[in-house]
């Protein structure tokens, strides 16, 4: 099961955190991938370890908020392994800021990563898609991202822009289904990356406190979520958000 063998996947943000650790999972499992981030010297050190387990894999810089990155991304994946089944849109950046003292610039940060750029991969990526009658669409979203009756104060801008993937997403799955384009989110609650590393311990221990499983994920159990949306088993689940977050949204 969930073997990619064949396969060609873009991964965004996949210099650290969940993107790397979804790019060495995708390639774990055959797939050829295209690591893409901001940050091209550590884009290198995840492609040259993907390489040290025998697996194919290509770095290339791209500002996801630049729709001329993008679309070169995209054209060198398809330049260089000849077509894109799978793109998992994972950039993502995150800001604390109270809502009354937010300034306009923060807002548009947040939205243009988070957001307008997922609307950039994901349309570029369907393009492609759609030629092969064939394509996996995974956005990674967020347990913090409205109509599950949580709120989360001093990230509204970020709350507004994982509720907008889930609402991108589920659009999509519709529009994109006849042309054998499936699109879903995953929904990740707390994980250990970069992104959660200004998370005090005080602040760690009240979130876990609440959690089934008492502790923080890791980005290879949000990866293995990803590999089963990249997969031939998920051919049926389309529009659907997993949330991936130790029984928060549960308990």
């Amino acid at each position: 099961m969930f073997d990619l063998t064949g396969k060609v996947a873009l991964v965004t943000g996949a210099s650290s955190g969940m993107g790397r650790a979804t790019a060495i999972a995708l390639a774990n499992q055959g797939a050829k991938v295209v690591a893409a981030a901001r940050r091209f010297e550590r884009l290198q050190a995840v492609v040259a370890e993907i390489k040290s387990r025998g697996k194919d894999a290509t770095p290339v810089a791209m500002d996801v908020t630049k729709r001329a990155d993008v679309d070169s991304a995209v054209a060198l994946t398809v330049k260089t392994y000849g077509k894109l089944d799978i793109l998992i849109n994972n950039a993502g950046f995150l800001d604390y800021s109270p809502f009354l003292d937010m300034k306009e610039e923060s807002w548009d940060k947040v939205i243009d990563t988070n957001l307008k750029g997922y609307f950039y991969a994901a349309q570029a990526a369907a393009r492609e898609m759609a030629k092969t009658k064939w394509g996996r669409i995974i956005n990674i979203a967020s347990i913090a991202s409205g109509g599950v009756g949580v709120g989360f104060p001093a990230i509204s801008h970020y709350c507004a822009s994982k509720g907008g993937i889930i609402g991108l997403t589920e659009a999509l799955a519709g529009e994109l289904g006849p042309m054998g384009i499936t699109v879903n989110a995953i929904g990740p609650g707390g994980v250990e990356t970069e992104m959660t590393q200004g998370t005090t311990e005080d602040a760690k221990k009240g979130m876990t406190a609440r959690l089934p499983i008492k502790r923080f994920g890791t980005p290879e159990e949000i990866a293995a979520a990803v590999v089963y949306f990249s997969s031939e088993e998920a051919a049926y689940t389309t529009g659907a958000t997993l949330y991936v977050d130790g029984g928060w949204l549960a308990t």
